[in-house]
Formats: structure tokens, C-alpha cells, sequence
């Protein structure tokens, strides 16, 4: 039965060097960016680390906000947030109902 719920976004299969060569990113790119904690790969049982379709996806969002002039920490909250966001769908529509509101107003 093939997936269908985007489940294999998730899966951490993918070696650094595949990873550098569909983002365009250098392996030392990649690996600074998990040493400011901005991207998590889990590491093999041979310390290989492995990444995701979500992962490289981040990779790119970042070297584009980074590009952009924005700072690592700045970075970092935003993943945070949208992490939190995504666990808490209750949160997610109190924001959407902010918003409305907000532009309702203007």
C-alpha cells in the first residue's frame, strides 16, 4: 500500500552528500547549521548523519532566510514556533481568528 499522508517527508534515509547535492548547500554548510541547532538529522549505528524530505526542504528555507540577512537565532525561533504551532492546532486557529479580527478592524 503506497503512502499517501506525506509520512515519507519524515523518514530520515538520506545521506549529507545526496543532501549537499540537491540543495546546493557544501556538507560544511549542513553541518553548521546543525551545530547552531537548526536542523536535527538522526545518525546512523556508523554515526552517518541522515536526513529527511523535510529536512532539505528546512535546508533551503534556511540558506534562502540567511541569504535574506536574517541571523541564525532569528531562525531558529521561527522553526521553533512553527513547531509548537503544529502541535497544538488549537493554537493555530486562535492565531487565524487573531488575524481576521486584526484586518476586520483596519
Amino acid at each position: 500500500m503506497p503512502l499517501t499522508d506525506g509520512s515519507f517527508k519524515n523518514k530520515k534515509v538520506i545521506s549529507i552528500g545526496t543532501v549537499s547535492e540537491l540543495t546546493g548547500l557544501s556538507e560544511r554548510q549542513i553541518r553548521y547549521y546543525e551545530s547552531r541547532k537548526l536542523i536535527f538529522p538522526e545518525r546512523s549505528k556508523t554515526g552517518l548523519r541522515k536526513y529527511s524530505f523535510q529536512d532539505i526542504e528546512t535546508l533551503i528555507e534556511i540558506a534562502n532566510r540567511l541569504e535574506d540577512g536574517v541571523w541564525t537565532n532569528e531562525i531558529r525561533k521561527e522553526l521553533k514556533g512553527r513547531k509548537q504551532l503544529a502541535k497544538d492546532p488549537g493554537f493555530t486557529n486562535q492565531l487565524i481568528k487573531g488575524q481576521l479580527n486584526a484586518q476586520i478592524k483596519m
